[in-house]
């Protein structure tokens, strides 16, 4: 088991379709959970359905449903690195790697999750994954945790093949719809949670399983 996990993706709400069932899990079994998100999505184009935000008031508010997801996953160590979203790709890579870099060495995680570079659609997602495969790869490989990678563009089997971690997160339907939910002004997440949910098959079917894929570096 992995007993320290380190998350870095770029965006909230990253976390919760691909992963929350894998962290619930990974925590419920006693694994630390570390969760570093770049930016707070202030460059997102949903305002909530129907609109309750504007562009000035999107960061403070994507920054409490950030919490309220970290809360639903149980996640304890949330930090918030302060990038601005969007511009991922463009910042300063030794500033960028020498912040991930700073959580390497203070953690010293078994397990680090982020994105697979080139294979997650957003341009923001690939730099952070880049960013998070170059700063490991300057270690010795003796020192390097495992690096578990989201990706999910429409070539990814056919490049990667398929992926070589896949869990099973049926168990933790509740925390993962939980942390869905809870970025309400990014989803319209009524038809899932509200009366008309779907039943448990139907979620396990849609939700139930996370998959991963192992980046290797030699």
């Amino acid at each position: 088991m992995n007993k320290r996990i380190l998350v870095i993706l770029p965006h909230p709400d990253d976390e919760a379709f691909g992963i929350a069932g894998t962290l619930a899990k990974a925590i419920r079994e006693g694994a630390k959970v570390t969760y570093a998100c770049l930016t707070l999505g202030e460059m997102g184009r949903n305002m909530g359905f129907p609109p309750f935000a504007n562009r000035i008031t999107l960061p403070a508010i994507r920054k409490l449903e950030l919490e309220e997801s970290c809360r639903a996953i149980g996640i304890q160590d949330l930090r918030m690195l302060g990038f601005h979203d969007k511009t991922i790709e463009f910042e300063d890579q030794d500033a960028l790697d020498a912040r991930i870099d700073g959580l390497l060495k203070e953690l010293h995680p078994d397990l680090v999750i982020t994105f697979y570079p080139g294979y997650a659609v957003h341009p923001d997602h690939d730099a952070t994954g880049a960013a998070v495969v170059r700063t490991i790869r300057r270690l010795p490989p003796e020192d390097r945790p495992v690096v578990h990678c989201v990706a999910f563009a429409k070539d990814t089997v056919q490049a990667l093949g398929h992926a070589d971690i896949v869990n099973d997160v049926g168990d933790f339907l509740r925390q993962k719809m939980a942390s869905i939910g809870a970025h309400k002004s990014q989803f319209q997440v009524a038809e899932w949670l509200g009366t008309n949910k779907p039943k448990e098959k139907e979620l396990r079917e849609r939700f139930g399983t996370e998959r991963f894929w192992t980046y290797r570096f030699e």
